[in-house]
């Protein structure tokens, strides 16, 4: 079994210069092997923050600097265990974030797709397809609580778990 940490919408440093201590222990918590960002890091300063924890991979946000855009680009896929992973931020399109993820991988095989941009948390399955957004573990917005999200892959099958704490608590 492989898990994963998802997480979007970082926002840093204006929401801090370090991981919430609940998202920094559920990543441990669930040993997760790998962590993918959708967009909205804002600053390179998060990346070894996760990188302490996982390896790490991203997409670049709308809010990201061109140094994000071009160490990661906008959207990509990922095979992690024959399981084929989108990632987009979801900002570019005509709909909202969730129409415009699915939208970029439009005839395009994605078991999974991934997406932020509007800190809403969101799982859905479609047939056999997860999309999911793990909605933003620094900026709730109108969101009662933090959010980030796990992958699991157990025998080549995906599933994504959401999980919320209310303090933005720092170590």
């Amino acid at each position: 079994m492989t898990t994963i940490g998802l997480v979007s919408d970082t926002h840093f440093p204006r929401f801090g210069r370090a991981l919430p201590r609940a998202l920094e222990d559920g990543l441990r918590a669930a040993r997760v092997s790998r962590i993918l960002h959708m967009g909205d890091l804002t600053d390179a300063l998060a990346i070894p923050l996760f990188e302490a924890i996982a390896p790490f991979d991203a997409v670049a946000g709308n809010n990201d600097p061109e140094e994000i855009w071009t160490r990661y680009g906008r959207r990509k896929v990922v095979t992690i265990d024959d399981v084929r992973i989108g990632l987009v931020h979801g900002d570019s399109g005509r709909g909202n974030a969730h129409e415009n993820a699915i939208a970029a991988f439009a005839g395009e095989p994605a078991d999974v797709i991934l997406y932020g941009h509007s800190h809403r948390p969101r799982v859905e399955l479609r047939g056999a397809q997860i999309v999911a957004n793990p909605g933003s573990p620094t900026d709730r917005r109108v969101m009662p609580q933090f959010s980030y999200g796990i992958l699991t892959i157990s025998d080549g099958v995906p599933s994504v778990a959401l999980n919320y704490y209310a303090s933005r608590d720092l170590r």
